[in-house]
């Protein structure tokens, strides 16, 4: 008998003990729905920080409302770091409800962007699937 209870706490012991070892997931949804440029800069800088601090981290940026410029292709003043986020895995993701108020085309917006049908419902659906939740700004 002890030797089973023996065995069943060195299994105990050692599968929490490797379950640490084991890097946390790290899923962060922020939401940007601002025009303000500044807000774009400080974003931008914001997701680098988290990406260079967790690297595996899952990070999907939600665009609605005033915050679409970040996004259109005749606006967004940060085409390049967007792009260079995406690569590293950030998700942003357009609302198409906006869109839709703005008369706008997926064509007028950057090709790094993927749609979502209702901007808040998909931080919603985030949340509600354990992601962290960060609005963009200051």
């Amino acid at each position: 008998m002890k030797k089973i209870i023996f065995f069943l706490l060195t299994i105990v012991f050692v599968n929490h003990s490797f379950g640490q070892t084991k890097e946390k997931e790290h899923k962060v949804v922020f939401h940007l729905a601002s025009s303000d440029t500044l807000v774009h800069k400080s974003l931008v800088k914001q997701l680098g920080n988290v990406l260079d601090y967790w690297k595996n981290a899952k990070i999907e940026v939600v665009v609605h409302s005033n915050g679409i410029v970040f996004m259109k292709q005749d606006e967004a003043r940060y085409f390049k770091e967007i792009d260079a986020l995406r690569s590293r895995g950030v998700v942003f993701a357009v609302c198409e409800n906006t869109m839709k108020q703005r008369k706008l085309e997926k064509s007028q917006i950057l090709t790094s962007a993927t749609f979502v049908p209702v901007g808040l419902a998909e931080i919603v659906l985030k949340e509600e699937d354990g992601w962290s939740y960060i609005k963009a700004g200051f």
